[in-house]
């Protein structure tokens, strides 16, 4: 569903804030895998997700997605393959729109617009039977403005409205770090129900050791602009955080360093 081939980015190259993001990286997904990535600051994790959203160039090597080659195509035109949620809540959503009107524009992601004023009945009836699965009493606010919620209940209307039409690869940049522990909990139960439910391929970033482990059926390190471990099935059901800092350690010749993974 997914693969990335000897991928190179270097941001600000020839200058002296040259800064090397990826360095030859690979990467093949099979359609229904859910990955959890880890790793260090400056790892490269955020710039992979990015690299694969079209937001910047590869400089060499391909993307691959769905068994189209959309290394060359724009953002905009990558946006009808992938869903993507975002660590800032508010990135997601139009805080000036209804939520209803949100959920329209992710309901047409990849189709035509036309000018026809207001939505359908049977589209409301969607959003209502889609948000009640939220179990955030939303169903019954879909006039109001997004702007008013809190960020977990923004950060759940993200995960369904990047879900919506089913992507093909769902991206996820830890979308729980700037939540609440209650509440970053419950965007992770409804990111397994979501995911399980309709087997979405899904890559997710995450700064915590221990929801790495606990999601998906693949669990990969990155250091350096490369993947330096990559586990699965019974093998990384067995991992604990002790497993994951000694392996980088061993991997990667270096103690690993990041205060806001040790500190989880």
């Amino acid at each position: 569903m997914l693969k990335i081939e000897n991928v190179y980015k270097t941001f600000n190259k020839g200058t002296i804030n040259e800064k090397v993001a990826l360095k030859g990286l690979n990467l093949e997904m099979e359609e229904g895998d859910f990955i959890t990535v880890i790793g260090g600051n400056g790892a490269g994790k955020s710039t992979m997700l990015n690299m694969i959203a079209g937001v910047y160039p590869v400089d060499e090597g391909s993307i691959i997605i769905d068994g189209k080659d959309v290394t060359g195509e724009p953002d905009y035109k990558r946006a009808k393959y992938l869903g993507r949620v975002f660590q800032d809540p508010m990135l997601g959503t139009a805080a000036d729109m209804e939520l209803q009107e949100n959920l329209a524009l992710a309901y047409r992601r990849g189709k035509r617009f036309g000018l026809k004023w207001g939505l359908p009945v049977r589209e409301k009836a969607i959003y209502r039977e889609k948000l009640a699965t939220l179990g955030l009493g939303l169903e019954d606010r879909l006039a109001t403005k997004v702007g008013l919620l809190s960020g977990g209940q923004r950060q759940a209307i993200t995960l369904l409205m990047a879900t919506l039409q089913r992507p093909r690869v769902l991206l996820l940049d830890e979308h729980t770090a700037a939540l609440d522990p209650k509440t970053a909990a419950k965007v992770l139960e409804l990111t397994n129900e979501i995911v399980g439910e309709n087997n979405l391929t899904t890559l997710m970033v995450t700064h915590n050791m221990r929801d790495a482990i606990r999601m998906g059926n693949r669990l990969v390190m990155m250091n350096d602009g490369r993947i330096i471990y990559d586990v699965r099935g019974e093998e990384k059901e067995k991992l604990e955080v002790s497993d994951l800092l000694q392996k980088f350690t061993e991997v990667s010749g270096e103690e690993f360093a990041n205060d806001r993974m040790m500190l989880q």
